[in-house]
């Protein structure tokens, strides 16, 4: 735990209460989407769905696991018909993994599901309470997007909101 400026340690209990509802919800999300993708492939349909291509080496670098370990998540999610791996454009060497039409459909399920899940907790605060959270939650977000998206700035909506999900 990081101490406060004043060498006091920091309370943060209400926050690691809140962590545990937004990843609650994002459990409920994806399980009331599809039981049989998990939390792991759903990482990786995540980093597909900003539209770019990427090899097997960035997949294993955002999830955090070696190659072999992406290399069989992805697998699954090819034989599941929500991702391609095709040939790079560029280096016919590597693998391109992409969404395909069923993938994007999936994860844009997911979010929305994930949205609604997310409201319905807060419509139960009252509006002077929700406004009080939103506007506490903006130097919180902008803290934690160097965390978050260390290497660059998100730059497109779609990279916004991939900072959502903690990829």
């Amino acid at each position: 735990m990081t101490a406060h400026p004043t060498d006091e340690p920091l309370d943060i209990n209400q926050l690691m209460l809140a962590s545990r509802a937004v990843l609650a919800a994002a459990v409920r999300a994806l399980e009331s989407v599809d039981a049989d993708v998990s939390v792991p492939q759903m990482r990786v349909l995540v980093l597909l769905w900003t539209g770019q291509p990427l090899n097997l080496s960035a997949v294993a670098e955002g999830l955090g696991v070696n190659a072999s370990n992406a290399s069989r998540t992805c697998d699954r999610l090819v034989s599941a018909g929500l991702v391609d791996r095709g040939e790079d454009a560029v280096d016919r060497r590597q693998v391109a993994l992409t969404l395909t039409p069923r993938g994007t459909a999936f994860v844009e399920k997911l979010m929305h599901r994930r949205e609604q899940e997310l409201a319905a907790i807060v419509t139960r605060m009252s509006e002077r309470d929700r406004r009080r959270l939103m506007s506490a939650l903006e130097p919180f977000n902008r803290a934690a997007s160097t965390d978050l998206w260390p290497s660059q700035q998100p730059t497109s909506s779609r990279d916004r909101r991939l900072l959502e999900w903690g990829m």
